[in-house]
């Protein structure tokens, strides 16, 4: 419960300080209330591990995945695909740091063994996200 509590005061906070006129919010805040890349969006993060395509995304946003992808990446700086991944790896990391998790089970968890350029790409860029 305690946790719940903490979770629910650092989203209040985020949201204070990003709804300053000073502040520089991360891309995905702002594309949270997009009407083409919010429902995308908010689809990734109720699901990290889903097998999720820029069709099938685009079909929860109802544009073409033409319209999403130019859209999701004017918002958030990256693809709908890219940022996935990036999203499953910020996961996974943070899912490391619980020792009774081995790297397979975190993988797994995360839909990390979906994808061959997924593992390519963190063998051959291990500090890109750090």
């Amino acid at each position: 419960m305690l946790d719940r509590l903490l979770d629910w005061m650092l989203v209040c906070t985020l949201r204070d300080w990003f709804d300053r006129p000073e502040a520089n919010p991360p891309g995905w805040y702002g594309a949270l209330g997009d009407e083409v890349a919010g429902p995308a969006l908010r689809a990734m993060h109720e699901d990290p591990a889903h097998p999720w395509t820029t069709a099938e995304l685009a079909g929860r946003a109802g544009v073409s995945r033409t319209t999403l992808a130019k859209r999701f990446t004017e918002l958030v700086g990256d693809g709908p695909v890219a940022y996935l991944t990036e999203w499953r790896m910020t996961l996974a990391a943070d899912l490391l740091t619980h020792p009774e998790l081995t790297v397979a089970a975190v993988a797994r968890r995360n839909a990390l063994g979906l994808s061959p350029r997924t593992r390519l790409n963190a063998a051959l860029n291990p500090n890109a996200s750090a």
